[in-house]
């Protein structure tokens, strides 16, 4: 469940930090599906490809020229490029003269020429798959009910193709519902079918993570407030949607606890058979499903076993308060 499910357009050079006042001693408890959309901050090439041309040949220009995957395009012919589209309109415009690509690769600024070539079909082509935004479902973990500060997904937003984190322009989290379940089997995660409500806006997205995205929310969450904790080996629940605006609670077992050098995480097993029954147990969609053990809030899910949908990695509610930039003597 690395990836949220995509449902628009397919298409980290982040140095926001979120400026907390104070945190609340308990936090609101998640679970609701939200809908997530971002923008990205410039033109992420997803993928390079080879152009058919007139005479039969096949031509990669901006491969040959070394342009790659996960390559960030600021501007083209020194004007700076918010969308696919401003790319296309700039190609096209030279009618086959080389065009000068600007793009960010690994925190550094490189240039290349590219010379378009023409499809069997008449078209200026480069030999990109660009992306400039992406849209889908995601389940939101907690809410500080002091400064409105919120966090969802429990992982980052990588582009479905290069693996690599999205550089977020701007982005939101909208009301959403669940309106059906693809059930998760053995070597087919499942996922959550639902529709956002781009209409009612909840929060602005301000930084993506590899423990989460967070930002501010506008309208108040309410919800069922909890004290913070660590996890341990043992008896726990999740708190999802999977049907609806309601979420609640299902039982799974927390069976292992390990730390590396990005933080703590722990593997998951879904007991609650209800949950199994609709959904085969975790599937896409259900990423940041707040974790609760002893009557606190510990954690978060964020990935599911492929090869066993009852079971799924989590990561620790320290984490993402920290990736937040929150501190955590501030909170319980």
């Amino acid at each position: 469940m690395k990836k949220i499910l995509v449902t628009g357009l397919w298409t980290l050079l982040l140095t926001t930090v979120l400026t907390v006042p104070a945190f609340a001693q308990e936090l609101v408890v998640g679970g609701q599906v939200v809908g997530v959309q971002i923008s990205t901050d410039g033109v992420m090439v997803a993928g390079v490809s080879q152009i058919e041309t007139g005479d039969g040949s096949a031509l990669s220009p901006a491969e040959s020229a070394g342009v790659k995957p996960g390559d960030l395009i600021v501007s083209v012919d020194g004007q700076r490029v918010s969308g696919a589209a401003d790319v296309i309109s700039a190609v096209d415009a030279c009618q086959g003269g080389a065009v000068k690509l600007s793009v960010v690769r690994g925190g550094r600024e490189l240039s290349f020429c590219v010379e378009p070539v023409r499809s069997a079909d008449g078209q200026w082509l480069l030999g990109l798959w660009l992306r400039d935004g992406l849209s889908g479902l995601g389940t939101l973990t907690f809410c500080d009910p002091d400064s409105g500060v919120f966090g969802a997904l429990g992982h980052s937003i990588n582009d479905s193709d290069s693996g690599l984190t999205v550089p977020v322009k701007e982005g939101s989290i909208t009301d959403a519902q669940i309106v059906s379940v693809n059930p998760g089997s053995s070597g087919s995660p499942g996922e959550l079918n639902g529709c956002a409500d781009l209409s009612r806006v909840l929060g602005s997205i301000e930084l993506n993570t590899d423990h989460g995205i967070f930002g501010q929310a506008f309208v108040d969450m309410d919800g069922r407030r909890l004290e913070t904790g660590s996890m341990c080996v043992g008896p726990a629940s999740i708190v999802s949607t999977i049907s609806g605006r309601s979420s609640r609670e299902y039982s799974v077992e927390i069976n292992r606890i390990y730390r590396e050098a990005d933080g703590t995480h722990a593997m998951l097993s879904v007991t609650d058979p209800e949950l199994i029954q609709r959904t085969g147990g975790i599937v896409q969609g259900m990423s940041g499903s707040p974790i609760i053990q002893n009557g606190k809030l510990v954690g978060a899910v964020t990935h599911v076993f492929v090869s066993d949908p009852t079971r799924g990695y989590a990561v620790s509610i320290q984490d993402m308060l920290h990736a937040a930039g929150i501190d955590q003597s501030k909170a319980a």
